[in-house]
């Protein structure tokens, strides 16, 4: 029984308008689409939904809306993160379908009952909204988004959604101001914190990627710099790059409750930091002293400092071989360390002017960079041997692995290389391509950070470029010849990158799970899609209010007026609906700047229009709607600080046959 899914690549262009429409077009051939209510929009969900399995084709879809570890109730609040688990099996058999990546989507809902079988049009529709990557209608949480993270020359990072588009020119969701300039970044396990080193301002800066919003600041002892993250989480180290011996070296901080621990002087000049894949241990290089420091992490405390050439520029560990890896620019060698005590194995002679070293996510190569000859260096741990010398025209300085391909950035070039592992071994001859990101060098834009220019996706075959020349982010779909798209961040020079995932992952065999934080108390629509067999279902799940959670009172809610949700194109239609006060329900009047935003599916032909009373709180548009097609209808009032994603939208399909009723006031609709 063949199985595939919705991928992330779909949404860079495989589902087109097309396929678009006539997902919204499932959802509609059986009757009009029901008007939502003021403040949660109706979804059906059929009584097989309630009971959180869905089963169809052979395949069985059970959900789970499991409460954190530790909690004491079985019930979800809101604020709490959450786990939504899908577990996925063959109906016969009762095996797991492993490696796909299904799409789900959370949103408000009301739970409509119904017969079993019954279609569920408005859950097609919120999934073919979802699809279409337009703003205004994505869902309160979706299960298969990841956001692009760009580090900017200015104190600021930037929030690009790459699902989005802003009136055709930016994607840019948020931007964080910074007390100081970012150098180095590291992500937390769960990617719900992004740690920023600051040079000058001696600090960490922390970003809840939850809400992408600047949470706190720590001290990070003198010129903090390169930042690490070890593999258990549990302490984030930080190279201090100072000029005195005291203050050189590497400051811990706790990553859970974000206290200093303790500083660490290691010796002088720029530090590298890297872990035993088991957490036992850290070790850090000093630049100008010539050594590697081996650190306990149980006891904080100094193990022994080696010697390993005159200039270490970079280390890495090696989890196949248990073994660390120590490059040197200078003396163009690799120094490899193993052994319970860490003594110096073996020199392996290269050439000077080494680089950074790092390992492919499979641990099963080692590339180093040497921008002085123009070469990758390919090392196998296994023996360490070299396999291959690649030239790599252009000063190459920064590596970056997805799980099929090296990607090589040089700094006096905009050409990418790709470097294929599958090709790579001994007796093999690499495969390599290249790429232009831009059409200037990295090295035109001046001083570069610490961060890589290159971040690929953890759920599909991408990387995402920064040239700083150019100031834009390249999307590289692999196996194509040229990067597919781009975002330019407006107003800041962009970098570095760094991705921050959101999606289903595959946490044990056929069990595809996520942790979202719930954002506010109710039911809630959990739509799944498979895309083949089609699968499309809509499950239930509820949140409690939370004691502990002050709420502002929204100040305005919204009624839609209409019925008749079929409209004549090019005819101006008149939209009614009702303004009223949430807490009281009392009608609102005499608002002079309700204005209505409506746009066609994905998010073509969007106009924007004045509202009149009419009376009694109730307002009047008229919309002229210039092509057939579904439009999607906000309400926007911007004295009462509500803006157009503050209030449900209401969903009309232009037609080129009008109906006779479709042009009547909702009074006379309603009779």
């Amino acid at each position: 029984m063949p199985i595939t899914c919705i991928t992330r690549r779909s949404r860079w262009g495989i589902f087109t308008l097309a396929s678009l429409t006539a997902l919204f077009a499932l959802g509609s051939q059986a009757g009009e689409v029901a008007p939502p209510a003021p403040t949660e929009p109706q979804l059906q969900v059929d009584a097989e939904a309630a009971g959180k399995r869905y089963v169809k084709d052979g395949v069985v879809i059970d959900f789970e809306w499991l409460p954190p570890a530790g909690s004491r109730s079985e019930a979800l609040m809101e604020g709490q993160v959450a786990e939504v688990r899908f577990r996925i099996t063959e109906e016969a058999t009762g095996a797991p379908v492993r490696g796909i990546t299904p799409g789900a989507w959370m949103d408000m809902g009301q739970v409509i009952e119904g017969q079993p079988g019954a279609e569920q049009k408005s859950c097609k529709d919120k999934i073919a909204l979802y699809l279409g990557g337009a703003v205004g209608i994505r869902p309160m949480l979706d299960l298969n988004s990841y956001y692009i993270v760009v580090m900017n020359r200015e104190p600021t990072i930037s929030i690009v959604d790459p699902l989005v588009s802003m009136a055709g020119q930016t994607s840019t969701l948020a931007m964080i101001r910074l007390k100081a300039s970012g150098s180095d970044w590291s992500r937390s396990a769960d990617e719900r914190r992004l740690f920023i080193s600051m040079p000058e301002a001696g600090q960490i800066a922390v970003v809840d990627t939850e809400d992408f919003k600047l949470v706190g600041e720590v001290a990070a002892g003198k010129q903090p710099t390169r930042v690490a993250l070890q593999p258990d989480g549990h302490y984030l180290w930080v190279g201090n790059n100072a000029d005195s011996a005291e203050e050189s070296g590497v400051s811990v901080i706790d990553a859970e409750t974000l206290k200093p621990v303790k500083h660490i002087a290691t010796g002088l000049g720029h530090h590298e930091i890297t872990f035993s894949d088991d957490s036992r241990h850290a070790f850090v290089s000093n630049r100008e002293s010539g050594t590697v420091t081996v650190i306990d992490v149980q006891t904080l405390e100094v193990v022994k400092q080696v010697a390993t050439g005159p200039v270490p520029i970079s280390i890495a560990w090696s989890t196949l071989a248990r073994t660390l890896y120590v490059s040197d620019g200078k003396a163009g060698t690799i120094s490899v360390l193993g052994g319970d005590d860490f003594e110096l194995r073996r020199h392996i002679a290269l050439a000077p002017g080494l680089g950074p070293l790092r390992f492919s996510q499979d641990g099963r190569f080692a590339l180093v960079v040497n921008p002085a000859e123009d070469r990758v260096v390919v090392l196998d741990p296994a023996t360490d041997k070299v396999l291959h010398s690649i030239e790599v025209k252009g000063k190459p300085f920064q590596v970056t692995f997805s799980r099929a391909f090296a990607y090589v950035r040089p700094l006096a070039s905009e050409q990418v290389t790709l470097i294929n592992l599958l090709s790579l071994g001994e007796g093999k001859d690499p495969i390599v391509q290249r790429f232009a990101a831009g059409a200037g060098a990295p090295q035109l834009a001046g001083d570069l950070p610490l961060a890589d220019s290159i971040a690929t996706s953890t759920t599909e075959a991408a990387g995402f470029i920064v040239n700083p020349a150019d100031n834009t982010t390249y999307f590289y779909m692999e196996g194509m010849n040229a990067p597919s798209s781009n975002y330019k961040v407006y107003g800041a020079s962009a970098r570095a990158v760094t991705v921050v995932d959101r999606s289903l992952k595959e946490i044990e065999p056929g069990v595809y799970a996520a942790k979202v934080k719930i954002p506010v108390a109710g039911k809630y629509d959990v739509a799944f899609l498979l895309e083949t067999p089609r699968l499309l279902h809509c499950f239930a799940a509820q949140a409690k209010p939370n004691p502990l959670i002050k709420h502002e009172v929204a100040a305005l809610g919204v009624e839609y007026l209409r019925t008749v949700r079929s409209v004549p194109v090019r005819e101006p239609t008149p939209f009614r609906f009702r303004l009223v006060t949430p807490s009281t329900g009392l009608p609102r009047t005499d608002l002079k700047d309700v204005r209505v935003l409506f746009f066609r599916l994905p998010g073509k032909d969007r106009t924007e229009v004045a509202a009149q009373e009419v009376g009694d709180g109730i307002y009047q548009a008229m919309l002229p709607f210039p092509r057939p097609g579904a439009y999607y209808v906000y309400v926007g009032v911007r004295s009462e600080n509500v803006g157009y994603n503050d209030l449900p939208y209401f969903s009309i399909q232009a037609t080129r046959k009008p109906a006779a009723s479709s042009v009547k006031p909702a009074g006379d609709e309603q009779g």
